[in-house]
């Protein structure tokens, strides 16, 4: 089996932000996979995914404080800044983390440990909408 939908997320402010629920919700076919594979592919270069802690939300927090310490807006050494001082960091913290997660399917659900959730990575002031390509493949129930 194979599907294929997208989901476009609301704008968020720049954070660390669970959207494991948003995912499972877009795609109901998920409940028809007995063992598979959900590609998750975001349509932008300045946001990103990961998978992390899903319990705490001082983890997310710390991420956005380690990220914004390791790649701060403004640095003077940028070329790229004609729109804005956090879009050239944005972009280098998206190419870090990256613009895709596979997650395993097992009985029509992901396959994540206790603490793990799918984060969308907001790494620009005003990122706006954001859209993910979701494509399932697997065997069904």
């Amino acid at each position: 089996m194979w599907h294929q939908t997208t989901l476009t997320l609301p704008p968020r402010p720049r954070g660390f932000h669970l959207i494991t629920r948003d995912v499972q919700v877009a795609l109901p076919e998920l409940r028809q996979v007995r063992t598979g594979l959900l590609h998750v592919w975001i349509q932008h270069t300045s946001a990103s995914l990961t998978v992390n802690e899903n319990a705490s939300p001082d983890v997310r927090r710390d991420f956005e404080r380690y990220f914004n310490h390791a790649v701060p807006d403004g640095w003077r050494a940028f070329e790229h800044t004609l729109e804005g001082d956090d879009d050239m960091p944005a972009h280098i913290k998206a190419s870090l983390l990256g613009p895709s997660v596979t997650l395993p399917v097992r009985h029509g659900a992901l396959a994540l440990g206790t603490w793990q959730g799918l984060y969308l990575c907001e790494h620009r002031d005003h990122g706006g909408p954001r859209t993910l390509i979701l494509t399932l493949h697997g065997e069904r129930t």
